[in-house]
């Protein structure tokens, strides 16, 4: 018998060699609140068909977790590939990008001459047939079948089921053998585990959408239920703009970004991903010049680590060639005292709410400046946890604009009050539409996390284990007091860059592998590990490329912009 300890339970348990996780937790009985989808072994995410042959740590895992609801979705998109491979012979599906209400997908019209896929529109009749089939699927209780091939077999079963992007991005990871995923014979790959079978997937909806439509599975923190978020138009805009640009560039995946690095075009991509972004600046710029009359106050919102600071210096740039004179500071500066700040769930002191700011002082100082007033600007000292004044003045003139960049700017309680014509609001996220392949979509919530790792560990004297610890109560503040409040901005701006994963990883794995192993972080950096074994790694003499002035900078080091 081998010794087990189950974490659940807060026991040792035994089991016999060769016993499943899907035995294992049949025979605990309910140790999770919902249905158990996975489990975490010695802080591996592993599928329930995984057999037991040495003594483990195990933590079973539901819905509320969010391996167990990324396990849950794989599975779904699944069982949706397989759905449309049997009714839409002639198309492809394609993953795009996840809009917090449901993942927007596409089916592709296959092009005969090679060329990119034509995106089609789908009638609500080819929809419902849709779901009636995936529903069989599921009815079915199929097993999700895990097998280890040789690469040379995985190409040809991807490339014999119209998946070229799956099979480039295999094709040059230089691998011997991957892990192909089956229902039935039908096969596909996936960076992380599937559900035991199809029958576990009992909550799940198709809407129409655009030309394609949203596929819908819950949100983790309301496990089995739908999110009530309404679709969000502007954020859309973004991502279909992000990705009519890669189309254009011939950029469908990041197969095609390895492949580009490979041939030594790094500094093309690059060239390329910064000319856009100075572009976009111009145009922020332009649209500001043209409200000067009335505009005063310039408000800059988005998530961590999405790049809000070098923006705002990069916009006020460009304002300053057209002749206006833009002032920037920092919302964080009327943090409210130490001993003041809320205690969130855990005890611990809550910074991403908005109770954090001192709204009273802020919005006196912001009327203050409007009515022409000359104001002393508070420094907030971070070690100590406390508001300073150093003696630093501010007044607007005539061609003065304030820019001021903050996690909550777009929040009504900071513009409450204020003539709307007077503020232009300004949103920033690294919204990429870039996948993978074409079923297996990049979280812009990853991608803002490897940033934050880098720039943390550089010059905030915090680990990646720190960070990692550290990004649930993060995501958690940006659910509650950012997202609701991104489509009150004038104009989203996308900070992401198509070099920024291969840049990164450069410097986080490094970090990312300093993490012991039984650190309650490792389940994530070993995920995030994995996600980054697919991704052709920029050389120093490539990042050397990257301007001083870029967003990247920010993160890396080497920016131009005092921070």
């Amino acid at each position: 018998m081998i010794n087990l300890y189950c974490t659940n339970l807060e026991k040792e348990i035994s089991c016999e060699p060769g016993t499943t996780l899907a035995q294992l937790a049949q025979r605990c009985g309910k140790v999770t609140e919902w249905p158990i989808l996975a489990a975490i072994v010695d802080n591996q995410l592993k599928e329930l068909s995984y057999p037991i042959y040495d003594s483990h740590n195990i933590q079973f895992i539901d819905y509320s977790h969010p391996d167990g609801a990324r396990t849950y979705f794989r599975s779904l998109s699944f069982v949706l590939q397989k759905a449309v491979s049997e009714i839409f012979e002639n198309y492809s599906l394609s993953i795009e990008y996840n809009m917090q209400n449901g993942m927007y997908v596409e089916l592709k019209k296959k092009n005969e001459n090679g060329g990119p896929s034509l995106p089609a529109t789908i009638s609500e009749a080819e929809l419902n047939t849709l779901k009636n089939r995936m529903q069989g699927i599921i009815d079915a209780d199929l097993p999700f079948v895990k097998r280890k091939v040789r690469c040379e077999e995985a190409l040809e079963l991807f490339r014999s089921t119209g998946r070229e992007e799956k099979a480039l991005l295999h094709q040059l990871r230089g691998r011997f053998f991957t892990s192909v995923y089956f229902i039935e014979e039908y096969p596909d790959h996936y960076y992380g585990p599937l559900l035991y079978s199809t029958g576990a997937l009992t909550k799940w909806d198709l809407d129409l959408f655009s030309r394609g439509f949203m596929l819908k599975s819950p949100s983790h923190t309301s496990p089995y239920k739908f999110s009530d978020i309404p679709i969000q138009y502007k954020l859309f805009d973004v991502f279909k703009e992000h990705a009519q640009w890669c189309n254009i560039l011939g950029v469908r995946s990041v197969g095609s970004i390895n492949k580009a690095i490979l041939d030594g075009k790094a500094a093309s991509l690059i060239q390329i991903s910064e000319a856009l972004h100075e572009r976009k600046y111009s145009l922020i710029a332009d649209e500001i010049y043209r409200g000067r009359d009335k505009i005063k106050l310039i408000l800059v919102a988005g998530p961590s680590s999405s790049g809000k600071t070098t923006s705002s210096k990069r916009v006020a740039l460009q304002a300053k060639v057209l002749g206006l004179q833009p002032v920037i500071i920092e919302m964080d500066n009327y943090f409210v005292n130490r001993e003041d700040t809320p205690l969130d769930s855990d005890g611990n002191f809550d910074f991403e709410t908005i109770k954090a700011l001192d709204i009273n002082f802020l919005k006196e100082q912001l009327n203050a400046l409007f009515e022409g007033e000359r104001v002393e600007l508070p420094k907030f000292n971070f070690s100590e946890g406390r508001r300073e004044f150093d003696g630093t003045f501010l007044s607007l003139g005539e061609n003065d604009i304030l820019i001021m960049e903050g996690i909550h700017a777009l929040n009504p309680l900071i513009t409450s009050g204020f003539p709307s014509d007077k503020i232009y609001k300004l949103y920033v996220s690294a919204l990429t539409s870039l996948a993978l392949d074409e079923n297996n979509s990049i979280s812009t919530s990853d991608s803002r996390l490897l940033r934050r790792i880098v720039r943390d560990n550089s010059y905030r004297g915090a680990s990646a284990e720190d960070t990692i610890l550290r990004w649930p109560s993060v995501r958690r503040g940006e659910i509650e007091n950012i997202f609701p409040y991104q489509e009150n901005s004038q104009i989203m701006f996308n900070s992401a860059m198509l070099y920024e994963l291969s840049m990164l990883k450069y410097f986080v794995e490094p970090l990312l592998r300093r993490i012991p192993a039984n650190s309650p972080a490792s389940v994530e950096s070993i995920r995030l590990l994995k996600f980054l074994s697919y991704i052709r790694q920029l050389q120093p003499s490539e990042i050397a490329a990257i301007p001083p002035t870029s967003v990247m900078r920010e993160f890396i080091g080497g920016s131009s912009f005092i921070y």
